[in-house]
């Protein structure tokens, strides 16, 4: 197919080639190297594997060769990212090939890979898939977000005594705001978890299975996806582009059914813009 072929797509027949080249990359890349993983530390001390950047390099092949746009993702250089950036306006691939890699490291199945598709500053396209489980997250833009197929929605919890917040960590911020937001939500009743994946934290609350996803600080290839699929399964979220430089430089994340909006962004202590 020629690049203006392919260019002429519309959005819901680029998103099911999104799933398949996730699909393909998992089995040909990530899953066999998930139980023999061996790690090392990045020079800010976060971890990566050798799974991260042979999934990076073939997922940038095969979206490439969807829709010939700039991939930006976590295993490359700032100064890659910065350029990606700048060519970005046409449409953008934002990719994290392994979210969850302190989880994936260690052998504990709640990881994923996280795909979005920008345009205009919009995201267009979300899809996370989590291997272990085989459990495909999928949304496009005013066309709903599925859970292998299956129409997800928010949970439409109002009591915030009911609820279950996942509060991501970031370690870009110094750990006194992260204490006092949980403590906000603790003190409100609610139950609070971190399970190590901002992009599945997003897709959980997408299908219901938690009312809330937050952290202070989220890089936009962790975060796209997840905010869409929320969006789409009638769940509330922050305006993520609309921070200065927040595609290159990241931004806070919140993503929860409608009624504890008001008091989740309070927790946080932040400009939160809807």
């Amino acid at each position: 197919m020629s690049a203006d072929t392919v260019l002429a797509d519309p959005i819901h027949e680029l998103s099911e080639s999104v799933i398949d080249a996730v699909k393909r990359v998992a089995a040909d890349e990530v899953m066999p190297r998930y139980l023999k993983v061996a790690h090392q530390r990045k020079a800010d001390g976060s971890l990566f594997t050798e799974a991260d950047l042979a999934a990076q390099a073939a997922l940038t092949r095969r979206l490439q060769s969807i829709y010939p746009g700039p991939v930006m993702g976590e295993e490359m250089t700032r100064e890659e990212q910065v350029e990606l950036w700048l060519k970005g306006d046409a449409g953008l691939w934002c990719v994290d090939p392994i979210d969850g890699t302190s989880n994936f490291a260690r052998r504990i199945p709640h990881w994923c890979i996280s795909i979005a598709f920008v345009r205009d500053m919009q995201t267009e396209i979300g899809v996370i898939y989590q291997p272990p489980t085989d459990e495909m997250y999928a949304a496009r833009r005013g066309g709903g977000a599925t859970l292998n197929g299956r129409t997800m929605q928010a949970s439409g919890l109002t009591d915030i005594r009911q609820a279950m917040i996942e509060a991501g960590w970031s370690s870009r911020l110094p750990p006194e705001p992260y204490v006092a937001m949980v403590d906000t939500f603790y003190q409100a009743g609610a139950e609070v978890r971190r399970l190590g994946s901002g992009a599945l934290g997003l897709a959980y609350v997408a299908d219901g299975r938690s009312d809330g996803y937050v952290e202070l600080h989220m890089n936009s290839w962790d975060a796209l996806a997840g905010l869409l699929l929320v969006e789409e399964a009638g769940g509330r979220t922050c305006d993520f582009l609309s921070g200065d430089d927040a595609l290159r430089e990241g931004n806070a994340v919140l993503g929860c059914t409608p009624a504890l909006w008001e008091l989740v962004a309070g927790a946080m202590k932040l400009p939160i813009r809807r």
